[in-house]
């Protein structure tokens, strides 16, 4: 068992500290709060400049060192059916939970009241997610666009490709596919300095939130935020936790194996921020590393749990506040619209209140401007969309991994008793990789 340093050098303690001096920060000195913000920014920038480098030579190599593309065909087929109908139940589970609770029953808001303007620029953006948007976007213009822009899409789409041909040309590129293994080995240990960081980044992110936003802001759409993160909760431990159960696996411990990651998601409303740890963590849980390469990735713009929670969730919140009723029919038209607005929402920044816009610009029983009834507490909510996305797709590798014969039960029972063999690609202690 790997020795580990001093507790104060444990990154979820460090993280967790960080989030606790930025809410307060930011709660008793609102403007200091708000001048934090680049410290939050910096450090997202940082994880997004090497997700695109991360994501390809992990799928490349993960595909190209299977040889066998039918067996890369069925991984990447059992991951759909269980993003598709995961996340299907999500969106079912919010549509229902806010038909029962009604948390925006009696606020009686008149629609003329509400501001347009001030959804404008999300609105914009939801043309990207329409279905031919959608297929433009996920086209790079280039290789190295795609790269550049750092959308996960885009470099999913010429990665697995690519990938595919470097196993086909079998012997032949053998050499690439050992220069790509050590880059990889490098990119990591570069995954494991920048996480070092992540303190820093998770005090900034929250003494912004608080300090912008403040405590206050969530009083008055209690209702909403509270009736989100206790359905999520319900999805994470429930849901969840019996496919964990069914698959050999308690949701618990892997939430208590993958805490330095959830904290850091926390501090930063970001599940891309914990990524390329994600990555690490889970192969080194016995998760093969085809299937993580393959899964991770593409369950980060196609498998948004907690995203699709929201959007059933909310767009029935703002139709409640605005007293419309919706008939079941125009809940079921709801529900398939968002089922297909929700995937390949990671390419774009501020994804869940984007594809709600999406969603509502079809279904044009509510009106796209009510959106300015939670805008003021999205930010808050998008912490737990990104957790929920965050566990999400942690569950569906080692399903997966599993459907395919290739989780190794003895690393992963290890790494859930708090006894993971040593990290892939250490820097310094154990702590640098957790």
């Amino acid at each position: 068992m790997p020795t580990r340093g001093p507790w104060w050098t444990q990154l979820y303690l460090q993280v967790l500290t960080a989030i606790v001096l930025g809410a307060l920060i930011g709660y008793f000195a609102p403007q200091t709060g708000q001048a934090l913000k680049p410290l939050g920014d910096a450090f997202i920038k940082l994880v997004k400049m090497i997700i695109a480098p991360v994501i390809f030579l992990t799928v490349v190599t993960g595909i190209a060192g299977m040889r066998d593309l039918g067996k890369a065909g069925g991984v990447a087929v059992k991951a759909f059916i269980y993003f598709f109908v995961v996340s299907t139940f999500a969106l079912i589970l919010g549509l229902t939970v806010a038909n029962v609770i009604h948390p925006g029953a009696g606020m009686h808001i008149d629609p003329a009241s509400l501001d347009p303007t001030k959804v404008k620029e999300f609105t914009a953006k939801a043309h990207d997610l329409t279905p031919v948007g959608f297929l433009v976007e996920i086209i790079p213009t280039s290789v190295v666009g795609a790269f550049l822009d750092g959308n996960i899409l885009q470099v999913l789409f010429f990665s697995i490709p690519f990938g595919i041909a470097l196993a086909m040309i079998g012997e032949r590129g053998a050499p690439a596919l050992a220069v790509l293994e050590s880059l990889g080995q490098a990119v990591f240990r570069l995954v494991a300095i920048f996480m070092r960081a992540a303190p820093i980044g998770a005090f900034g992110a929250f003494a912004f939130t608080v300090g912008k936003y403040g405590i206050g802001s969530v009083a008055s759409l209690a209702a909403l935020v509270a009736t989100f993160y206790g359905t999520s909760i319900v999805f994470v431990l429930g849901v969840l936790g019996i496919i964990g159960w069914l698959n050999g696996f308690s949701i618990l411990k892997l939430i208590r194996y993958l805490k330095a990651e959830l904290l850091l998601v926390l501090g930063t409303a970001s599940s891309e921020a914990a990524l390329p740890s994600l990555l690490e963590k889970l192969e080194r849980a016995g998760a093969a590393k085809s299937v993580v390469g393959l899964v991770v990735p593409t369950g980060y713009s196609f498998n948004l749990d907690g995203t699709n929670i929201y959007m059933t969730l909310a767009a029935l919140f703002i139709a409640q506040a605005l007293g419309i009723q919706l008939t079941l029919p125009q809940q079921l038209l709801l529900l398939s619209v968002a089922m297909a607005s929700s995937k390949g929402a990671a390419g774009v920044t501020g994804a869940g209140f984007i594809t709600l816009a999406a969603t509502l610009q079809v279904v044009d029983t509510v009106p796209v401007a009510g959106m300015a009834l939670i805008l003021g507490v999205d930010r808050f909510m998008s912490e737990c969309r990104a957790l929920t996305n965050f566990m999400g797709n942690a569950v569906a590798t080692l399903v997966v991994s599993r459907w395919e014969g290739q989780l190794d039960r003895v690393a992963l029972a290890a790494a859930l008793n708090g006894q993971p063999g040593p990290a892939l690609f250490p820097v310094g202690t154990e702590a640098d990789a957790n």
